[in-house]
C-alpha cells in the first residue's frame, strides 16, 4: 500500500497548493514543467523547520558558552549578553532579536560582538565538536525534548516529498551556517553544502593547517541578503521558498517571482500546541502574504501534529 503524501498536513488550501504545485512542475509536457536541476526549494530554519521560541536553538548554545566565558573572566558578568546568561534570564537576548525583526538594530552590534567572541580563533573542527556535544545533551527548555527531536514533523514530510519529486532542498537561515551544518543532514536530510547562513570571517592558518574564525561577521544572512546568497551559492532562482518572519520576505518574493513559483509563510497561531503562539516579527511578512497571494501555512489549521511521535 502506498503511504499517504504529507500525512501530518490536514486537508486544506495549503496542502492543496503544495500538491498542485509539485504536480505541475513535475509533469512532463505540462505548461509549468521544470527539469530536476531547476527544482530548487529553500527553507528558513528558525521558526520554519524547528521552534524559535522562547529563544532560537543557537542562542541556547551561545548562552551556555557565554556563561562559561563569564565564569572564566568575571569582568564580563556585568555586560550584556553575558549578564543574561549568568542570571539565566534570556529576556534581554530575546528582546534584541525581537527588535531586529521590528527594524531596530540598536543593540545588535553588542550581541554580534559577543557571538563572534564565542568562536574567535577557533578552528572549524573544534566548533563542530562543541556543537555536536550540545545537540547530544541539550533539551528544549519548554518541550523537554532533545533538540534533534524538535524538527517540525510536517516540514520533515515536505522536505522528503520534495526530494522524492526531484527537488534540491536547501536551508537559508539567519542563524549560524556552521551551527546548522552539524545536524542538517541527520535532522532534515539536507547536506552541509546546501546550508546557507550567517558566518564569521574565516581565514586559513598554515601553522594550524585549519580554517579559523575571526572576530568579525562575514555575512548576516537575513532579509535582502538571502536571495543574494542563494544566487551566490546555488546559481539558480528557487521556485519554492518557505519562511516564517519578516526576514524571509525577500527570499519569498524571489521564489514567487519565478514563472511558476510558490511562497509558503508559516504562521504560529496555535495556542494549545505552539508555545507560545506569536505573530511578532512576522507582521510585515503576513501583510505581504495577503497582498501578494502567498500561501499562509497555519500551524493550528494545517498541521495535525507538530513533532515526531507527538500531537
Amino acid at each position: 500500500m502506498t503511504s499517504p503524501v504529507l500525512p501530518s498536513w490536514r486537508e486544506g488550501p495549503a496542502r492543496t497548493a503544495i500538491l498542485r504545485f509539485v504536480a505541475e512542475v513535475t509533469t512532463p509536457d505540462g505548461d509549468h514543467y521544470l527539469e530536476p536541476p531547476d527544482r530548487i526549494a529553500v527553507f528558513d530554519n528558525d521558526g520554519t523547520l524547528w521552534p524559535e521560541r522562547p529563544m532560537p536553538v543557537q542562542l541556547h548554545f551561545l548562552t551556555e558558552r557565554w556563561r562559561e566565558m563569564a565564569a572564566a573572566d568575571p569582568s564580563l558578568a556585568d555586560r550584556q549578553p553575558y549578564a543574561s546568561a549568568v542570571s539565566g534570564d534570556p529576556t534581554w537576548i530575546a528582546s534584541v532579536v525581537d527588535d531586529h525583526y521590528a527594524g531596530d538594530d540598536t543593540r545588535v552590534p553588542a550581541l554580534a560582538e559577543a557571538i563572534m567572541a564565542t568562536q574567535q580563533d577557533m578552528d572549524t573542527d573544534t566548533l563542530a565538536e562543541r556543537v555536536a556535544e550540545f545537540f547530544a545533551n541539550a533539551r528544549h527548555p519548554v518541550l523537554k525534548r532533545p533538540y534533534p527531536a524538535c524538527a517540525y514533523q510536517p516540514m520533515l514530510e515536505l522536505l522528503g516529498f520534495l526530494r522524492e519529486s526531484g527537488f534540491t532542498t536547501a536551508i537559508v537561515s539567519g542563524g549560524g551556517r556552521d551551527f546548522m551544518r552539524v545536524v542538517s543532514a541527520d535532522m532534515y536530510g539536507v547536506p552541509p553544502e546546501l546550508v546557507i547562513g550567517s558566518t564569521a570571517e574565516t581565514s586559513w592558518s598554515s601553522s594550524r593547517e585549519a580554517v579559523v574564525y575571526g572576530a568579525s561577521i562575514g555575512v548576516l544572512d537575513d532579509g535582502p541578503q538571502k536571495p543574494v546568497l542563494i544566487w551566490d551559492r546555488l546559481g539558480r532562482r528557487p521556485v519554492l521558498a518557505c519562511g516564517n518572519s519578516n526576514g524571509d520576505i525577500e527570499m519569498l518574493t524571489h521564489a514567487a517571482a519565478a514563472p511558476r513559483g510558490l511562497a509558503l509563510l508559516v504562521r504560529h497561531d496555535d495556542d494549545t500546541r505552539d508555545d507560545p503562539p506569536y505573530d511578532g516579527g512576522a507582521e510585515r511578512a503576513l501583510a505581504e502574504a495577503g497582498r501578494r497571494g502567498w500561501v499562509t501555512v497555519s500551524v493550528r489549521d494545517d498541521w495535525s501534529c507538530l513533532y515526531p511521535d507527538a500531537t
